[in-house]
């Protein structure tokens, strides 16, 4: 088990953050996010269980993933510039150029992830699905409506293609943040 799903509809956790593991086992676990067969995986987990398999996921390799070479023009523009016109913010400024993300503000590492999965949460996002209460739940749904169909299926598959230079060395996340919870 190195985190890496073989399973398109699921994420790959190698090398993604722990304060970003963790918090959404955190969510999971108190049922903000919906999801049935992660609900029953965390609900026994404790917040060092969580802590854990965070920092234990976080330092794994993740296998990368590769492009459609059709998508990734337009893939790249939007996650390096945005798209003015309909006032989406370049993915970058969150995630970074080669899609790291940022630990301190549990924006999550997104290089080499599935591009159905990515795919998959950025129409969820589109139509409306939010993450808790807390002011980071809503950017990302924000963002979302403003793209197209065809937008996303181009910056997930140019994510799924994004190879970090540095990972990002682990660290074990905060323990008992409620502000997770809500």
């Amino acid at each position: 088990m190195d985190g890496n799903s073989t399973d398109p509809q699921y994420p790959k956790l190698a090398e993604q953050q722990a304060s970003y593991i963790y918090r959404q086992l955190v969510l999971f676990k108190s049922g903000v996010r919906q999801n049935p067969i992660m609900l029953g995986m965390a609900m026994s987990l404790s917040h060092q269980d969580m802590a854990d398999l965070a920092t234990y996921f976080a330092a794994q390799k993740i296998i990368p993933g590769v492009a459609d070479p059709k998508a990734v023009a337009v893939g790249q523009a939007l996650y390096r510039g945005g798209d003015r016109a309909s006032e989406v913010p370049a993915c970058m400024a969150c995630h970074g150029p080669d899609g790291q993300g940022n630990p301190g503000a549990v924006y999550p590492h997104l290089a080499g992830q599935h591009a159905t999965y990515v795919r998959t949460v950025l129409t969820a996002w589109h139509d409306g699905t939010t993450w808790g209460k807390t002011p980071h739940a809503s950017i990302m749904p924000t963002i979302a409506k403003r793209l197209t169909a065809a937008q996303i299926a181009d910056v997930a598959s140019y994510i799924a293609g994004l190879h970090t230079a540095t990972p990002i060395v682990p660290t074990q996340p905060t323990l008992n943040n409620t502000a997770f919870a809500k």
